[in-house]
Formats: structure tokens, sequence, C-alpha cells
């Protein structure tokens, strides 16, 4: 792993906590076996070894909020997705003042971390802003997403004045009890004190942080932030070199007498950094690869030796289709961040999966059979059935003509739901990127990730498809793409429902209200921005909505609301749905 250097100072000095509540600027940061670095996608300053430029600080503008919004456009953060009130406002106005750091107001705070979620994918680091609790709390959920997809996100919560800690007064956006630490407490697997602390470990670890930050502080000067920037150094995790040397042995002795050895590519590639050592291996071992649903845009799909999806072995009940397709553990290596497993044993730990994959490809035996079996038996997917003229459009068609319409300068964005399945089998050219959120699965997820993955994003145009039961939750914030001047292309896969869980328990609670979709956005428009909308009903429609898109409105917001059986699903969901409701209904163990 390459080195990075970050311009980090020492930041405010730590004072104790109050018996009440945490420490008016506190900050929570996460702990977590994996590796160092922050996502790979479209590198910001700070993840590529040159810290961005911030604006000199005079002496009256050398504030603690200053200082933090400094820090941002240092690491790579060029917006800030925020919510705000009555504790934050201030903090806020400091955040604006920054030059390089763009605030961009969000509906919700929910939108806002999905926002964050988003623009940490794109960009490799992404922060938001919220007020104390009410914010906090609703920001949770979405922070909790980013930390099983492990995404470094800044989650920045204005609090109470530094004088109310320690009084027993009960204040506003509180439960009604005088202690202020509820919003910690829920962020309580991270905990450090200090700002520069808490954005170093979100970059190390690859994972959110938390920062709260008392209302009467951000104008507090400091003489620490008039000065220059301390060199900071995150120093790359290395390899025990014998460790390293022990793993690749044994794991070339293992390897050298399989007989059909495949690569399965997972999305640990991305913490590790390791997609390009990964590929390296193929290359030289001559293996097939697949990879895991969440794996899919991290290694190419044009590479010759790509067998397509496998799901199953990471171990949780969605991927493994309700614990169906484990793999045995004695015929698997499974290579983490820093640690590999040969078999049933033995496990070499500080061993650094970039740097075990490139030295064991240096040294194990080109073996092609599970390759060449593949093809043999390999057989091309069927052609569709023609639709008759004015049919209600299916959605296997709808995703051949997305398929059509995708190149490298595009990112794909899926929505839980039936699109997990459909956009899992699009054949993604070179370059093409693509996002979901397999490990969590918070449906509304999509609408606040396309907002800010296509804010830290300026090379691509970014196709999202999203169910109607998942745009209901979170679709205020179709207004902030507006206003930041987005071209996204949204498909809406209206089908009257929640369609997964229709396939993992039917009952009346799957059927949602309809809603007029294009009437929606339009009057979200309001005849402000560059906004179209198309309601399609077939593939006549279909063709002629998504030939304006790329054309007459290349520049435009396109929402595109696709009208389709309620019934009409992938064949995946309907075999993964089943198998999922069996694992939810095992019966008690009466052990």
């Amino acid at each position: 792993m390459s080195s990075k250097k970050q311009k980090l100072d020492q930041g405010l000095p730590h004072s104790p906590e109050p018996h009440n509540g945490p420490a008016p600027y506190s900050a929570t940061q996460s702990v977590m076996d994996i590796d160092v670095g922050p996502v790979n996608g479209a590198s910001p300053a700070a993840a590529n070894g040159a810290a961005a430029a911030a604006a000199p600080v005079s002496a009256g503008e050398a504030s603690l909020g200053r200082h933090l919004a400094r820090r941002l456009v240092q690491v790579g953060v060029g917006d800030v997705f925020a919510v705000p009130g009555d504790f934050n406002l201030t903090l806020l106005d400091h955040l604006i003042a920054e030059p390089g750091l763009r605030l961009v107001g969000c509906c919700n705070e929910l939108n806002a971390g999905y926002a964050a979620d988003g623009y940490a994918r794109a960009r490799g680091v992404g922060a938001c802003a919220v007020t104390f609790t009410v914010g906090g709390l609703s920001v949770l959920n979405a922070i909790a997403g980013a930390y099983s997809e492990n995404l470094p996100v800044i989650c920045i919560a204005g609090g109470p004045n530094s004088n109310d800690y320690g009084t027993n007064r009960i204040l506003h956006h509180t439960i009604g009890v005088p202690d202020f630490s509820q919003e910690l407490r829920c962020f309580q697997t991270v905990t450090c004190h200090q700002i520069d602390t808490a954005i170093a470990t979100a970059l190390r670890e690859s994972k959110p942080v938390y920062l709260s930050i008392s209302c009467n502080l951000p104008g507090i000067p400091h003489p620490t932030f008039t000065r220059d920037p301390v060199p900071f150094f995150l120093a790359p995790r290395m390899s025990n070199k014998m460790g390293l040397e022990a793993a690749v042995e044994a794991t070339v002795q293992f390897l050298n007498k399989a007989v059909k050895p495949v690569l399965v590519g997972g999305p640990k590639l991305r913490v590790a950094k390791a997609q390009k050592a990964f590929v390296d291996l193929v290359d030289a071992s001559g293996y097939a690869y697949a990879i895991m649903p969440s794996a899919k845009g991290l290694v190419p799909e044009t590479h010759p030796h790509f067998l397509g999806t496998y799901w199953g072995p990471i171990f949780n009940d969605y991927s493994s289709v309700g614990y169906s397709f484990l793999l045995k553990k004695d015929k698997a290596i499974i290579v983490q961040p820093d640690r590999v497993i040969v078999g049933n044993g033995p496990a070499f730990g500080c061993v650094m999966m970039k740097e075990y994959l490139s030295e064991l490809a240096k040294r194990v035996k080109k073996n092609t059979t599970a390759y060449e079996n593949y093809k043999r038996i390999f057989v091309p997917e069927g052609k569709l059935l023609q639709c008759e003229a004015n049919e209600l459009l299916r959605v296997n068609v709808l995703f051949k003509h997305i398929q059509k319409m995708i190149t490298g300068d595009n990112a794909v964005i899926a929505e839980t739901g039936d699109s997990w399945f459909n956009c899992q089998k699009l054949k993604l050219p070179e370059g093409c990127g693509y996002e979901f959120q397999m490990q969590y699965g918070s449906i509304g997820w999509s609408v606040g990730a396309l907002l800010g993955y296509a804010q830290g994003t300026n090379d691509k145009r970014v196709i999202a498809c999203i169910g109607d039961g998942s745009f209901q939750v979170t679709a205020q914030d179709v207004s902030t793409m507006l206003r930041c001047g987005q071209n996204s292309i949204i498909f809406l896969i209206n089908n009257g429902g929640y369609t997964i869980e229709v396939e993992i328990h039917d009952g009346p609670y799957n059927v949602i209200k309809n809603w007029n979709y294009t009437g929606l956005v339009d009057a979200i428009h309001n005849g402000e921005g560059k906004c179209w909308t198309a309601k399609v009903k077939c593939e006549e429609e279909l063709t002629a909505a998504i030939e304006t898109a790329l054309g007459e409105k290349k520049d435009s917001l396109c929402f595109i609301e696709v009208i389709a059986h309620k019934d009409d699903t992938s064949k995946e969901l309907l075999e993964w749905g089943s198998r999922v409701s069996a694992a939810n209904s095992r019966l008690p163990n009466p052990q």
C-alpha cells in the first residue's frame, strides 16, 4: 500500500469530560480489524499523497470552526451535506466561509448521511453536518450503513452550549433528562477527543467518525490555528515479512495441488486497495475469477477469464442466499485485508492483502483448467422474447436497454430490492462505476447516495435504478440534485410495492399508495433548474425516453418512471427470496 501524507495539526487541547455528558468538542472513532486507507475511487488529494490547498487564515479567522473547515478541504472533502439546526448554525457559518468547501443543504439528515456515503464512494472521504440529537439520531442509520460498507464518513453534529454541561439543565432536542450524552452513546463504538485524531482515524480505518462541537465553540480562537499545518504522516500498515513469506509459501503449496482453482473477489478489495493486485494475480495464474455481489465494479468485467457473480462466499444471510451457498472452508483460502487463512488452518496475521496478492502472483503456477472447463460448458444467455406493439413493459426489457446505454463514462447506482439482481446482470464496460449497499441493505439509500456520488464525480453521468417503495422513503432530495445542477438519470420502477419483501414474506403491508412520481418530480422542479420527466409503459416509449435523455436532455436531471406489473420480478429474486424466507423461518433451537 502506498503511503499517504496528510497535513493535520494538534487540534484543540483535550479537556476533561463532564460527569453528565460528552466533552463539548468530542468525537467518536471506529475501531475495527481492517486495513488502512480510504476507499478507492476518484482520488481526493488526501488519498494520493498531496494535501489539498487551504486558504491562509488570518488571526481574526483562526477559530475552531475554520480549523475544522480547513482540515476537511485538506483531506479531500469539497462538499459537506448538511441540515441546519439551532445548535450547528454558527458552525455552518465557518464551513461556508472556507474557500474550496461547498455546503450542500439536504432535505433531511438521513439523506445527508446517505449523500456523504455516496460521496465517499466517489472521492474517498465524505462529510455531513447535523444538529444535536434530533439530527444526530436521524443520521445514525446512514452512518451505520457507511460503517458496514467500510466508508470514511465524517459526521459533524452541533452540540449544546459548553456552559450547559454539568448543570442538570433540561434542554430542547433531548428526551427530557439532563443528560446530553444520548447521541454520543449511539455512536459509542468510536471514541477519541480531537478533530485531527478523528479525521485521521476515518482515513486510516476506512470507517465513519463522529464529531460533536458545542454551539458556542466554532468561533473560539486558538493560537495553533494561525500556524501552517504541522505535517502529519499517516503511516501505511506493512506486512510482517516472516508472516508474509509463510502465508505465501503455504498458499502456493495449497494452490499448486488444486485441480481447478478459482478466484473470487470480495468487497474488502476496496478497503485494502488491492484491485490491481487481484487482476495481476488473475493474469499470472490463469485462474478463472468471479466476484461477490458486493464487489461488482471493483475489478474489470471485460477480462476474458471473468465468470460473473458468485453468491455465497461472504458468510451473511443475504449474499449466501439464506446460508445455502456456503463454501467448504477446507477447500478455500480466505484473504482478509490483514489476515490470511489457508484451508482449516493455519492462519497468518499482519499480512496485508495487497502485498500478499502481489507476492503470490510471482510464485503461483499457471493453471487455466477451471477457465477451460467453463468455456466448454458455457451457454450464452437466451434472447428475450420480443415485445408486442404497446405491450406492457417488462423489467427484463428495461434492463436490456439500460445495458445498451451504459458506457465507461457512466456509473450505476442500484437500490435495495429487485434492482440488486437486475443490475448484477449488467455487463459493465471498462471504467463504468457501480455501487450498491449489499451488507446494510437500507431501502431508500440510493437517492441520497446518488446525490453524493454525482456531486463527488465530475467525469461520469450516474444512472440510478430505484424501486417505488424505496423512492418514497427519501424522495425529497431530488430537490437537492436540482439545486446542484446534476444531470443523473433515474429509472423509477413503479410496480406498486415492496417487491423484495413480497418474495420473502407477502402481506398487505407490502402494498404502498401509488404516487404520480413524474408529477411529484415536476412539482419539486417548479421551473428551477434543468429537469425532464417521462412516464413509460411500453418498449416504444422507453426507447424514445432514453434517446431524449442521452440527447436533447443530456445536461438535465432525467427522471423516467417505468410502469411494471407487480409480479414482474427477476428469477434470481424469486429464488433468493424463498431461501432467505426459509432462513428467517427456522424454528428456535431447543438448546
